[in-house]
């Protein structure tokens, strides 16, 4: 089968493994689709906090099972399937950083992967693979940020970025008021036509958390904040009396948070570590429901994996970028 691995120093390596055989408890899936985080970024240019040089990058993908192991109950052959980003965590409280597709173990940026049968969740019925790849991840953070709101909060979200799509249309199925943050007119009408009611751009107001708060009368009872030491200061002054930041992703280094001001704000800060199987189950409940469209940014061939991350990388993408296996 053909997978990427990747180089010593970074990049991506074409290469010929074969395909590996199920054991008990397992299932092959012939991938069918696969999508890009900001962790898989660094992944792939060398500077992530794991060393993972000669290993199949991606934690996302989706595709048909192709053959299962011996005690297989969950699944049969032609099942859709998608992975979950923490392959151990089905239920209950976050049990701590175990292994991940990526770096401790091989993605799925290849034709075949085998997963244990209690990593894996059905598709979505509506959703095809492209779609179904970037939920795992992004979709299930977006998840995790906005559960528990409803008609009476405002959610702020930042860029356009999977997370923040997600987020903002979680946040509308759930009746809350929607704020973003981005760069750009053209990417704020999208924002808009999704359901924010109201969007900043951050260039013009770099002080964006005070008209946050002037728009909202008082601030956002939920901000995302995917920035680290360059927003969190601003998400800090959007912050509602009582709200919460939630902190996702791979945050920037460094000091930017007013410690009295968040004190005064008696809001909360919780990190975010993506969601259980047994949340993800539950999010894909929703997205069945509702008809949840993921917003896809642009699909690549598994050929032109390289020109996927350079899109990535790039920065102007608007929700997912995707690879087509």
């Amino acid at each position: 089968m053909r997978a990427y691995q990747v180089r010593a120093g970074g990049g991506l390596a074409l290469t010929e493994l074969p395909i590996p055989d199920p054991s008990a408890g397992e299932v092959l899936v012939k991938v069918r689709a696969t999508s890009l985080n900001a962790r898989d970024r660094l992944i792939v240019s060398g500077t992530y906090s794991v060393d993972a040089r000669g290993r199949v990058p991606l934690s996302d993908g989706a595709g048909v099972v192709e053959a299962v192991g011996d005690g297989v109950t969950r699944f049969r052959a032609g099942d859709r399937v998608v992975g979950t980003f923490h392959p151990t965590w089905l239920y209950g409280t976050f049990p701590g950083w175990g292994e991940l597709r990526g770096t401790q173990l091989d993605g799925w940026l290849s034709e075949y992967v085998v997963a244990d049968q209690q990593s894996l969740v059905p598709v979505p019925g509506a959703l095809s693979f492209e779609q179904a790849a970037t939920l795992p991840c992004a979709a299930l953070t977006a998840w995790s940020v906005v559960s528990g709101t409803g008609p009476d909060d405002t959610v702020l979200v930042q860029g356009t970025g999977g997370v923040s799509v997600f987020a903002l249309q979680f946040a509308r199925l759930a009746g809350a008021r929607v704020v973003a943050t981005t760069s750009s007119e053209h990417k704020a009408g999208r924002l808009r036509s999704l359901g924010a009611m109201d969007v900043v751009d951050y260039r013009a107001t770099p002080a964006w958390g005070a008209r946050v708060r002037e728009l909202t009368g008082g601030g956002a009872t939920r901000v995302l904040e995917i920035g680290g030491a360059g927003t969190l200061e601003q998400s800090v002054e959007a912050v509602a009396l009582g709200g919460q930041i939630a902190l996702v992703g791979n945050l920037a280094p460094g000091d930017g948070m007013d410690v009295d001001r968040f004190f005064r704000r008696a809001a909360s800060l919780r990190s975010i570590s993506v969601g259980s199987r047994g949340d993800f189950e539950q999010m894909n409940e929703a997205i069945d429901r509702c008809a949840l469209q993921p917003v896809v940014d642009q699909v690549f061939s598994f050929d032109r994996a390289p020109d996927a991350f350079a899109r990535f990388a790039a920065g102007g993408h608007f929700g997912k970028v995707v690879i087509s296996h």
